[in-house]
């Protein structure tokens, strides 16, 4: 259920060929004799699945396949940086749902939410009734054991894993008003993580994600220039199918009056049209 947060997208090309690589090596360690079946993994492209019941607490499930050795997966580490990977900066097994989930490719918008402020009822109030399968998603994002003994189909587990992507996103609203919040998003700022304004005369001033709307559903996020007070779509088509309700209409406002030494002065110089080099009258 949590797909392969191990490596990367099962199957990938750069994974195949670091299998095939291995096998050859340790063909020729032993005078030729065939490798292990177990390390050719993925090649049929499905994604591996777990239920949310067997999930064991505070730890994350093995989904590293038998016969794979330390240098083979920081092989494929290192091969799964191109664009046949939808996950970036995996560290392994051990990665939690949260970082998982923050390091797919498109959900460079989202901070990491501290646990804490996860296993703090108060900061999850009324959050219940707009998530279906509220308990098994949060269980889900906190990689504790499901405390319900139910077993999913497929299905299920798909529902499930959308709740849960949907209750972080509106715990991750709120958790980026807050200090720490801030704090992580300013770092991603300074990465310039939610790119810059397209237009000409901003020269590349880095923006801040913002939403539309409050309510979920309503409208995809989009990035707030602070020297042009406008707001643009996101360059990547990932990051502009994530709900604008995850980021929140207050958040960048908010953002540039805790940090006013970052907002730059309102852009004054504008675009003339001209023809023949003469203005254009305007009635």
């Amino acid at each position: 259920m949590h797909r392969d947060r191990g490596g990367g997208v099962t199957g990938s090309k750069a994974e195949i060929e670091s299998l095939d690589r291995k096998r050859i090596n340790d063909a020729l360690d032993k005078q030729l004799e065939k490798s292990s079946p177990s390390t050719s993994r993925g090649l049929s492209g499905k994604k591996e699945r777990l239920s949310v019941p067997s999930s064991s607490a505070g730890k994350q499930p093995d989904l590293k396949p038998a016969g794979q050795t330390k240098n083979n997966r920081s092989d494929e580490e290192s091969e799964t940086d191109g664009g046949d990977s939808d996950v970036s900066g995996s560290d392994g097994d051990d990665t939690s749902w949260i970082s998982w989930f923050c390091n797919i490719r498109g959900n460079e918008f989202f901070c990491e939410v501290d646990d804490e402020y996860i296993q703090d009822d108060f900061n999850l109030c009324g959050l219940s009734s707009q998530v279906p399968y509220y308990d098994y998603a949060l269980d889900l994002i906190l990689d504790v054991e499901s405390s319900h003994g139910d077993t999913f189909t497929d299905d299920q587990n798909e529902l499930v894993e959308s709740a849960a992507e949907m209750l972080y996103g509106l715990i991750h609203a709120r958790y980026i008003l807050t200090s720490k919040g801030m704090a992580a998003m300013l770092e991603k700022l300074k990465s310039y993580d939610f790119g810059r304004c397209p237009r000409v005369y901003c020269c590349g001033q880095p923006c801040l994600p913002v939403g539309q709307s409050d309510i979920s559903r309503s409208s995809t996020v989009k990035i707030f220039c602070p020297e042009c007070e406008d707001v643009y779509y996101p360059r990547s088509k990932n990051q502009g199918n994530i709900d604008g309700a995850y980021f929140g209409t207050t958040f960048p406002h908010l953002f540039l009056m805790t940090y006013p030494h970052l907002k730059p002065q309102k852009a004054s110089q504008r675009y003339t049209p001209r023809v023949f080099g003469f203005k254009i009258h305007k009635p």
